[in-house]
């Protein structure tokens, strides 16, 4: 996988959903703020949208 930039807003929304999804209490409104952001932060720096989220959920739900 490309090197990947998560900026530390997109990380801390990402987050808070894996917690949602893991209480089993995620919302819409978080779900579709997740997904904006990824769709935005992808066109402003050119990146990939899926690599992108793949590369956010790796750092979120399985850290190293």
């Amino acid at each position: 996988m490309p090197n990947i930039d998560l900026p530390p807003d997109l990380i801390a929304l990402e987050t808070r959903a894996w917690q949602e999804i893991q209480a089993g209490a995620q919302t819409v409104d978080t779900a579709h703020a997740v997904q904006s952001a990824i769709t935005e932060h992808a066109k402003a720096t050119r990146q990939n949208r899926y690599e992108v989220e793949a590369a956010l959920k790796e750092r979120v739900r399985h850290p190293k």
